[in-house]
């Protein structure tokens, strides 16, 4: 199925989250709100709309078998129904996790994805990191430019928080910075490993 554009992060922290366990629609919606409220508002009126679409494309499944052991009173109709992923769904999220471009360094495109890097492969880990480095210090160059055509204009209040808001990018980027250290560290390592393995293997040399 091609992607669909602008499904983005709602359906790659739907599918995530579904891939570790199947779930109520009131559990997924905590989750939700616990992984992207972290980056923006989340609307739980665009959860039930997505929900809907991946059923419609096969990516999910409802699994009803609970209902009539669930009380009436206790729980709507949305959220005694278990959603669960399909095989499709599950290839789907690896395509998902695949993409490196820039929609996965922006800010809550990025944090989606790092939520779930223990899924993704290391390669693609290191080009969103090092993707989302570049998007950090295009935006530092505009702040500090910014920055030095207004600073003898504004109050002392709005100097602080211009001088806030660059001193949280400077700190992401070292955080970045010793990421993409510990990522490439360990693919070198890995690689050397690999390499020993194969040098101590034995050659068939022929008879």
């Amino acid at each position: 199925m091609a992607a669909r554009k602008g499904a983005g992060v709602l359906e790659l922290a739907v599918l995530g989250l579904l891939h570790e366990a199947p779930m109520h629609g009131y559990e997924l919606r905590k989750r939700l709100n616990a992984l992207l409220g972290m980056f923006r508002a989340f609307s739980y009126g665009s959860l039930y709309p997505c929900l809907k679409q991946l059923l419609a494309d096969g990516m999910i499944v409802e699994d009803r078998s609970a209902e009539e052991n669930t009380p009436l009173a206790l729980q709507s109709r949305r959220s005694k129904i278990v959603y669960k992923l399909t095989a499709d769904g599950k290839e789907r999220l690896q395509r998902l996790l695949t993409e490196a471009g820039p929609a996965a360094w922006e800010d809550e495109g990025f944090g989606v994805h790092f939520a779930f890097f223990s899924h993704t492969r290391a390669d693609v880990r290191l080009r969103i990191l090092e993707g989302r480095r570049s998007r950090l210090e295009e935006r530092l160059e505009s702040v500090r430019a910014a920055l030095a055509r207004t600073r003898e204009r504004v109050d002392s209040y709005t100097l602080e928080l211009q001088n806030h808001g660059l001193e949280s990018v400077e700190r992401e980027v070292r955080w970045l910075n010793e990421l993409i250290g510990r990522e490439r560290a360990e693919q070198e390592q890995q690689a050397l490993s690999a390499k020993r393995i194969d040098q101590d293997m034995p050659r068939d040399e022929g008879r």
